[in-house]
């Protein structure tokens, strides 16, 4: 099994509980993408497959560490006929790190949009660039990322063009899975950028704090996917980031929203002289 595919499973590990994989290195804080990524995984265990994801919502409470596994612990919220909701908790040795709810249903017919008719760039042009900073929980040799930034202030765009580049199985939730991993890394960095600032630079105290995606159709994970990122508003040291996810073909296959701090560090004191 690839260490990407190893990252993404869960294991029962007791009544309502299921294991993570720890993604090492040891000392590192364990990647947000992951715990979004393995929080769905265990609520999806516990619904029947014909309801698929459509909405996730998810609170960063505290850190975890890379080196370690973690437990989550689902709750059946409701159980439908068509849909079903899952509350999922994530904890490392006793500590809440961050708290989840999940819905699920069936596909039922009904009126569609959601598609572009053309993308702005072939992705095979743009050069590999990984992603937008230092990310050594992620299996890179896995995953073909592409950056690429336009215009600043308030029209700062970044499109973020990804795929798997290990064989997958024909399974609708794994890519799903997998989408959820790789479209958080460094997500609330335009918030900064927007100022001409990044998280890479360590300007700002930065990260995550609540993370939500609605999952729209099927993502092929296997084909160019473009995350096309915008920050609308930041206030009170917080920014909130809403991006597309659009496939190969153009149509929408998610939204995404965060909320993240990008506080201003505090000044150094000054020195006793």
């Amino acid at each position: 099994m690839s260490r990407l595919l190893e990252l993404l499973d869960v294991t029962a590990a007791g009544a309502h509980t299921w294991r993570g994989a720890a993604s090492g290195p040891d000392g590192k804080r364990a990647y947000g993408g992951q715990l979004v990524a393995q929080s769905l995984a265990a609520a999806a265990r516990t619904v029947d497959p014909v309801k698929a994801p459509t909405a996730m919502h998810l609170q960063f409470l505290r850190g975890g560490e890379a080196g370690e596994p973690v437990e989550y612990r689902v709750d059946t919220t409701f159980d439908g006929r068509t849909a079903a909701a899952r509350r999922v908790d994530a904890s490392q040795g006793g500590r809440l790190l961050t708290t989840a709810t999940v819905s699920f249903a069936a596909a039922l017919p009904g009126p569609e949009h959601g598609h572009r008719d053309s993308l702005p760039e072939n992705p095979e042009t743009l050069p590999p660039t990984g992603p937008a900073g230092p990310a050594p929980s992620m299996p890179l040799d896995e995953l073909d990322l592409r950056l690429i930034d336009e215009g600043a202030g308030e029209g700062f765009v970044r499109r973020l063009w990804w795929r798997a580049t290990v064989a997958l199985p024909d399974d609708p939730l794994l890519h799903t899975l997998i989408a959820a991993y790789v479209t958080d890394v460094y997500l609330i960095d335009p918030a900064l950028a927007v100022h001409g600032h990044s998280m890479r630079s360590r300007t700002h105290r930065s990260g995550t704090t609540d993370s939500s995606i609605w999952f729209h159709r099927a993502v092929h994970a296997d084909r160019w996917n473009l995350l096309e990122c915008r920050s609308p508003a930041a206030a009170r040291g917080r920014g909130v980031v809403a991006a597309s996810l659009i496939g190969h073909d153009g149509v929408v296959a998610a939204t995404l929203v965060q909320e993240g701090l990008i506080a201003a560090r505090e000044p150094a004191p000054d020195p006793v002289g």
